[in-house]
């Protein structure tokens, strides 16, 4: 059903350009007049910027969430949404300093207020327990190291592992000591480059280059590229200025997308739509496996055209905002229709 209105909103939608200097705003798909729900900045349509080329033709390709709002309501409506969330460069800023990419309060606000009347995850390439210090909310399902580790809010907890982790789902525990190995060599390896530094992970171990010289990338790639090639129970995948050092196990955040809908006991329900909102190419995973639903809202955060298979897009994560806050306010006024 979706996916047909996305082909005629591709053929029907026109874009109103200009060559000035200023961004124009794309005509809203479906916005009312008076729109009060756009916080954030956007107010209510996705700013198409003229210095990028090929954005407004991608842009009729993955339309922007915030245009397509009541279309997806629509779609919605007497379904159980289930969201998903990324964390870095969705829910907060892409930064040079990993340890310093802090969601906004505004930010932290819409999430619990999306978590009152959706099932949440946030399934992240960081270590679960960073990821839950920066959210600082215990409603929602945290699932760090691209889905290896997954634990429930509290009231969801089912089972405890030996350790007595609560809620604990972990498919690549028997690899962490040759995580930790590895992590070691790869602290030799990268010692003598200027600004490269690893993160811990856990479960993954990740090696940022983001203030790494540009001339000495290619030698840190090269470096990271001929360890990982020399150890068959890994294998490397790349994201924003960061290389990812992952266990050779199939499972990915399209696993992890599945596993909590097992476990929220959606796995096989007709009514169900899952929400998900990312920005890095491991999101791609978790698209996949609502795109092979054909029900569902994969939502791509971007400001540039990409290679994709989700079906709409966002700007940055001041339109995620915008879009969670109208998310949580629609089912608010449905339920208080309802009542």
């Amino acid at each position: 059903m979706m996916m047909r209105k996305l082909t005629k909103f591709n053929h029907t939608m026109g874009f109103q350009i200009t060559h000035s200097n200023k961004p124009k705003k794309v005509k809203p798909f479906s916005c009312p007049n008076n729109d009060d729900d756009n916080n954030g900045g956007t107010n209510g349509g996705s700013l198409i910027p003229d210095d990028v080329p090929g954005y407004a033709s991608w842009l009729a390709k993955h339309p922007s969430a915030l245009n397509m709002f009541d279309s997806i309501t629509k779609e919605a409506k007497g379904k159980k949404v289930i969201v998903f969330l990324d964390y870095d460069g969705t829910l907060s800023p892409i930064v040079d300093d990993p340890d310093k990419a802090f969601m906004s309060a505004e930010m932290r606000m819409a999430v619990r207020e999306v978590a009152k009347h959706f099932p949440t995850s946030i399934i992240s390439g960081r270590r679960r327990e960073r990821v839950k210090e920066f959210v600082q909310l215990s409603n929602v399902y945290y699932a760090g190291s691209h889905g290896l580790d997954i634990m429930a809010p509290p009231r969801a907890v089912k089972a405890c592992d030996k350790k007595g982790n609560e809620g604990a789902f972990q498919p690549a525990k028997l690899f962490l000591p040759a995580i930790q190995e590895m992590s070691i060599e790869l602290e030799d390896t990268i010692r003598e480059i200027q600004g490269a530094r690893i993160e811990d992970n856990k479960f993954c171990i990740s090696v940022h280059y983001r203030q790494v010289p540009p001339k000495d990338h290619e030698m840190l790639k090269e470096k990271v590229k001929s360890l990982v090639g020399n150890r068959p129970n890994f294998h490397l995948t790349e994201g924003k200025m960061v290389l990812e050092v992952r266990p050779s196990i199939e499972w990915n955040k399209g696993d992890a997308l599945n596993y909590l809908l097992d476990t929220l006991g959606f796995s096989n329900a007709k009514d169900v739509l899952p929400l998900y909102i990312g920005d890095d190419r491991t999101d791609e995973d978790a698209f996949k496996v609502i795109a092979s639903r054909r029900e569902g809202f994969p939502i791509l955060v971007s400001s540039i055209p990409k290679d994709t298979i989700a079906w709409f897009s966002l700007r940055d994560p001041s339109e995620v905002l915008a879009f969670l806050l109208r998310l949580a306010k629609w089912k608010k006024s449905e339920i208080h229709f309802f009542k």
